[in-house]
């Protein structure tokens, strides 16, 4: 897998979420910004298992993404990111991220994996980036796929 390729394919599944009216766009990339302007998703580390399967056949990488929302309103800005990390509904990133797996006996992520799962919210807190603070929660996403290509 070419995880450079993986991680824009991630962010752009992430794009598809609808977020309440007023709110705007969710802004997504596969790397961590030098800034963030809110609400933001981004991939940020990676961690990989190699030859889950002999022969290259399967790695597995982990990604830790996260979800930033801004701080003008304490209330608002954990309801937005409440929303980004439920289960399901048009604001659901674990329901954007997995409709890109694609159909049963396809590859994910338009054919650069094996299969992707949004395996677990955590660290819901404060975040420190770019000498700002926001709030926000980190997602772990597990990918396989075939480690000779």
């Amino acid at each position: 897998m070419q995880i450079s390729a993986v991680r824009d394919a991630i962010a752009d599944a992430a794009r598809a979420v609808v977020l309440p009216t007023g709110i705007g766009k969710l802004k997504c990339t596969g790397y961590v910004p030098d800034a963030v302007t809110t609400p933001c998703f981004f991939v940020g580390e990676v961690e990989i298992t190699f030859d889950k399967v002999m022969n290259r056949k399967l790695d597995e990488l982990l990604f830790t993404c996260r979800v930033l929302a801004g701080r003008a309103d304490d209330r608002s800005s954990q309801r937005i990111i409440d929303a980004l990390i439920s289960g399901s509904g048009p604001a659901s990133l674990k329901q954007a991220i997995e409709a890109a797996r694609g159909a049963p006996g396809e590859y994910a992520l338009g054919g650069l994996a094996h299969d992707l799962h949004l395996q677990r919210v955590q660290g819901y807190r404060w975040f420190e980036h770019a000498g700002s603070t926001y709030i926000g929660a980190e997602l772990i996403i597990k990918v396989i796929g075939d480690g000779s290509t």
